[in-house]
């Protein structure tokens, strides 16, 4: 039966070319969203209880009191380095332990002193230190500002929606276990408080046992004078975020999302609650560390307004200034929230840097072309589709395969008649320098005659439901168990799998891709795990938005693992969470061959570059249906000018190697993937700057030009670091493309004629079918290397070439070589020249 199963849904998946949006639930039915949206701002019934105040060096801690159940909370706050504000809010004696995220932080972050500056029965003031900052804690009712002089930055429960769900005692039949009346009278004064969902709660078919009840927290934040808001990804959506009064919050609940509908605040693959805001004056953060289902409401005093409204308040005066509110909601846990000072977008982004790390080195081959679909069909294909990128002279460094390269969906395993001599397709593309990935899924096929399944059971590693046994779902390989990647002893011996002497068939050549990892459970709630599955003393619910980020976590330590330290690892996930960028790349999942799907992928990758994660691509082409010739062609020049460069396509879909749409697509595409191979070395120093920095690799315009409006809702161009923009073609039939070019002191070059323009303005560029629009800043030096070969690696002695665009000021760039893929330049194995050109010499230091 299992197999009829699988196939069955299969096919009903892939026959279905649009989400189902009845699978996935609205904050209406998810009932802790919907109890605390039905709260509306008012005076918070929370007081700060002052004389339980006390005051180290390093924190303040203070009793919070709600005076509609005398329910005591505890606030803490903290002034960390790098001008940060941590605040943490628990319940000060909980029935037991509230969750706490763990393993996300790189380290405690490092406090610095906090001191009084004064304090009456209203509140207390304290110094952050830097620039005359300062927190106000007012006691009645319990608000928070942070502000610099005398303008307020952000606002905490300035709207009155503090919402802390404390932990108790079922009191449903409580009456039959007390004697006393009048305990009995307030058992039942506490059962009409009970809300449908607060205890149970129904799904469709599936019900959500809840033993611990209602526990779920929101804290609301007020950014006067800020109208524009970033982040929170991962939504397929623009990248300025749009206000939610009018319908759903955005949703961050890890899920696999079967053929994504745009432009919605639907969950999708990955959740990383970091939001950004910015005006011209400033740029602030709000990273809200919570791993379970998170919903984000945004609400703004401009929205709506037509300019002519906004012309209208500025020729009358108004003094309304521009705010942005905005609400965070989640099911369990505490609150434990970051407040990142800025002020400039860098500053931002290494505040962030220091608290989750910066995005991993990756390897230099895996910023090349990847080839991949579900599936390559045997050794035979992939020798056949190997030679044919030869035959046709389009570089590739990695060839991918999908589900079916397995023995029966058995992962870390090879089909015996289609893949039956793995080594030997891997050396010959090792002889050839290039490279594989295989698929590695959470999801562990239940069979007894399979070495992975009865090790992970043996040990206890698996998932347990809430009666106590192994948490069992189906996915791909029919009952499918799932590891407890949570436990370090784990994801230990996850890692030890990887060795050569345990994955049978591999070699360094073969790298990592970790799908279905929200987890997907076909048969389960919204297509993943019961939230009352248990992961040792927590449920599923606390950690679900983490899970994706512990798989890829053990996955990258097992491939540095088997090669004794030395090699970095490559290994993509399709789930995510704050942290993933230090373990590789992401990519923005099961797309379709649509010109808007070709469209979001632009702002989809620097959401995600905003917030630590700058390896990030789409499916080339689309993973769903077909492209028009049109289309692919567009999305190659696209995709070659973003940070994760792969083609991939679903079963389904007719082949679509680069070759197969005649020679003058042929053409196009090489040429693209050519343009590629020659910025390999600037896409290498950008990654290892984002490596040291926490600078995006790909990133808006506003980070470069944070003063210039013109640029703060802009997601149809971007920036590779300060020096390329690039605007792809992305609407069918153009003959023109308009982009803005930032600065106005600046003058930017087109970097296929050379022809120079001013900055601040709207440049109309006519193009053709090979035109890929992209400019390189005046005063900028870009390397490049301009003999490409058949592989990155093949090009690795090769002469550098210097592309010197010069400005009246100073003309700058830089070069970083190291070997490529090993850690040695931790060791300051590398060479790093700063490269200058003034009066007709060039030189470097």
């Amino acid at each position: 039966m299992a197999p009829v199963l699988v196939l069955w849904m299969a096919v009903c998946l892939s026959g279905t070319w649009a989400v189902d949006k009845g699978n996935f639930k609205t904050c209406d039915q998810s009932a802790f969203c919907k109890r605390q949206r039905a709260l509306k701002p008012g005076e918070s019934p929370y007081r700060a209880l002052l004389e339980t105040m006390e005051l180290t060096n390093t924190r303040l801690t203070l009793q919070l009191i709600n005076d509609n159940n005398k329910v005591r909370l505890l606030l803490e706050l903290y002034r960390l380095q790098g001008n940060i504000t941590r605040v943490k809010i628990n319940e000060l004696k909980p029935l037991k332990p509230r969750y706490e995220v763990p393993d996300v932080l790189i380290r405690e972050p490092p406090t610095e002193p906090l001191s009084l500056l004064s304090q009456d029965e209203n509140g207390v003031v304290l110094s952050l230190g830097a620039e005359s900052q300062r927190v106000i804690v007012s006691a009645r009712p319990f608000r928070l500002d942070i502000m610099e002089g005398r303008e307020v930055l952000m606002s905490l429960n300035s709207r009155g929606l503090l919402a802390f769900e404390h932990l108790r005692m079922p009191s449903v039949s409580s009456c039959k276990l007390l004697f006393f009346l009048f305990a009995c009278q307030a058992a039942k004064e506490e059962e009409e408080k009970v809300e449908d969902g607060m205890w149970e709660e129904t799904f469709k078919s599936h019900s959500d046992s809840k033993p611990n009840g209602p526990s779920a927290v929101s804290l609301d934040f007020s950014l006067p004078g800020v109208e524009h808001v970033y982040g929170i990804p991962e939504h397929a959506d623009t990248l300025r975020l749009k206000t939610t009064d009018n319908g759903d919050p955005y949703r961050l609940y890890n899920l696999d999302v079967f053929q994504y509908e745009l432009y919605n605040p639907m969950a999708l693959y990955g959740a990383v609650p970091v939001m950004l805001a910015h005006n011209a004056q400033r740029t602030t953060g709000i990273f809200w560390l919570n791993a379970a289902e998170t919903w984000v409401d945004i609400s703004s005093n401009t929205a709506g307004k037509t300019v002519f409204g906004k012309m209208l308040d500025y020729v009358q005066g108004s003094s309304e200034t521009p705010q942005t509110d905005v609400r965070w909601i989640s099911e369990s846990g505490i609150i434990d929230v970051f407040i990142m000072l800025g002020p400039t977008p860098k500053d931002v982004f290494s505040q962030y840097a220091s608290l989750t790390g910066t995005q991993s080195f990756p390897p230099l081959t895996s910023l090349g072309y990847h080839q991949c679909r579900w599936n390559y069909n045997d050794q035979e294909d992939v020798q056949s589709v190997d030679a044919g990128f030869d035959e046709h002279d389009i570089p590739y460094d990695f060839i991918w395969l999908d589900i079916e390269h397995t023995d029966g969906k058995r992962y870390f395993t090879w089909d015996p008649h289609k893949f039956a001599t793995p080594k030997e397709m891997l050396q010959g593309l090792m002889d050839k320098k290039r490279k594989m990935v295989a698929i590695v899924d959470p999801h562990i096929k239940v069979d007894s005659n399979y070495k992975i399944h009865n090790e992970i059971r043996s040990r206890g590693f698996y998932i347990k439901n809430k009666d106590g046994g192994d948490y069992e779902g189906w996915c791909w390989p029919g009952s499918a168990g799932y590891p407890d990647f949570t436990r370090a002893d784990m994801r230990a011996w996850w890692a030890s799998m990887f060795a050569y002497d345990q994955y049978e068939g591999s070699m360094e050549n073969l790298y990592t891709w970790n799908d279905m990892n929200e987890p997907s459970v076909f048969n389960g709630p919204e297509v993943t795990m019961h939230k009352d599955a248990m992961h040792g003393a927590w449920e599923h619910r606390d950690v679900h938005n983490t899970y994706g980020f512990y798989v890829q976590m053990a996955t990258a330590e097992g491939l540095i693992q088997r090669s004794g330290g030395v090699e970095r690892p490559f290994v993509l996930t399709r789930a995510f969470f704050a942290g993933s960028q230090r373990y590789g790349a992401v990519w923005t999942g099961d797309n379709a061959a649509e010109w808007d799907h070709l469209k979001i992928s632009i702002p989809m990758c620097l959401s995600l570059g905003l917030v630590g994660i700058s390896f990030c691509g789409a499916d080339v082409g689309g993973f769903f249906k077909s492209p028009s010739t049109e289309l692919l062609v567009r999305w190659y020049q696209t995709g070659a000018y973003q940070p994760f460069f792969r083609a991939h396509a679903h079963l389904d879909t007719p082949r679509r190697e680069p070759w197969l749409f005649g020679p003058e697509n042929t053409a196009l595409i090489r040429e693209a993937v050519r343009q590629r191979y020659t910025l390999m070395p600037y896409w290498y120093q950008q990654f290892y700057q984002a490596h040291r920095t926490g600078q995006p690799v790909m990133r808006p315009l506003w980070v470069e030009y944070p003063q210039d409006p013109a640029t703060f809702a802009l997601d149809d161009e971007f920036l590779i670091g300060r020096d390329l923009l690039v605007h792809p073609v992305t609407e069918e039939g153009a003959r023109g493309v308009t982009a803005y070019l930032p600065g106005k002191d600046e003058v930017w070059f087109d970097v296929h004629t050379f022809q120079k323009h001013n900055g601040a303005q709207n440049l109309y560029i006519p193009v053709t079918m090979s035109s890929i629009p992209v400019f390189q800043r005046g005063g900028s030096i870009i390397p490049r290397k301009l003999r490409v070969r058949r592989s990155s690696s093949c090009m690795e002695h090769d002469p550098y070439t210097l592309y010197v665009a010069l400005n009246p000021q100073v003309t700058q760039g830089e070069l970083y070589i190291d070997d490529g893929h090993t850690f040695n330049y931790e060791k300051k194995e590398f060479i790093h020249r700063r490269l200058s050109f003034a009066n007709n010499i060039l030189s470097s230091v």
